[in-house]
């Protein structure tokens, strides 16, 4: 069986962020990066289904050469190898979807797994975009997991309650804090993963025109979220507050 991880790096959320000089982006120059944790929750899934059912699992990212780094966190954890595909670190989630997909279409693997969102933009569309992409049946924000053979199980949670469902392999599953614990690599592991295979390809081996990566949006700018409270009392009747807090954050803090 062949298993394939999705990981992504992203910056540690303890850091401090600073909005670059464009005002369209953040300043990465003092940024401490790590995997996306629900992604480690995708390795740790995965590397049990080896240890249950045989295989080999590959951990799957795209972004810089020191993403590299990020790769090892999961070769040291029990995974076998690891893919970087390099040149498309500024990709909206429809890009990277499609360089995925197309990634993945050389690897063929039975099942797919990823974390349900990347910490640094929260977009939670990727892995989905990728399996519209293959053509496979997919489950996101799974909280059980179990492999039948030819299919597998898995609970997905929801408002209120959760769906059982069973999907055929190929198939992609997003997972989330609660289905496992991820383990703590060792030394040993640590010191065997240094010698694992990381290949690297660009996305010029995998044949997308830029046409086809291009972003369906545009950033107008970055701002940074209020760190003070308002500390505000409204006055007056019921009515007349609820006026004027639909005000205040139509015209003043503009969330409306």
């Amino acid at each position: 069986m062949k298993i394939a991880v999705l990981v992504k790096r992203v910056p540690d959320t303890a850091s401090v962020f600073k909005i670059a000089v464009d005002g369209k982006s953040v300043e990465t120059a003092n940024l401490k990066y790590v995997m996306s944790p629900y992604d480690e929750h995708a390795v740790e899934e995965a590397i049990k289904l080896k240890e249950k059912n045989g295989g080999e699992v590959i951990i799957v990212s795209v972004g810089p050469s020191e993403a590299k780094e990020i790769i090892r966190s999961g070769l040291a954890m029990g995974a076998d190898s690891g893919l970087l595909i390099t040149g498309a670190e500024a990709l909206s989630p429809r890009g990277l979807a499609k360089v995925l997909a197309a990634a993945l279409k050389t690897l063929a693997p039975d099942v797919i797994f990823a974390g349900k969102q990347a910490v640094d933009d929260d977009a939670a569309q990727v892995p989905e975009r990728v399996a519209e992409l293959l053509d496979m049946p997919h489950a996101s924000v799974i909280t059980r997991f179990e492999c039948l053979g030819a299919s597998v199980v898995v609970d997905r949670e929801i408002e209120g309650g959760q769906y059982t469902l069973e999907l055929p392999l190929p198939a992609l599953l997003t997972t989330q804090k609660g289905i496992n614990t991820p383990r703590y690599p060792t030394l040993p592991n640590i010191m065997k993963a240094k010698k694992k295979e990381i290949r690297e390809m660009s996305v010029g081996e995998l044949g997308l025109a830029s046409e086809a990566l291009a972003a369906g949006c545009t950033v107008e700018a970055f701002t940074l979220p209020r760190q003070e409270r308002l500390r505000k009392v409204l006055e007056g009747e019921s009515i007349q507050k609820v006026q004027e807090l639909v005000r205040i954050l139509r015209e003043t803090e503009k969330v409306l």
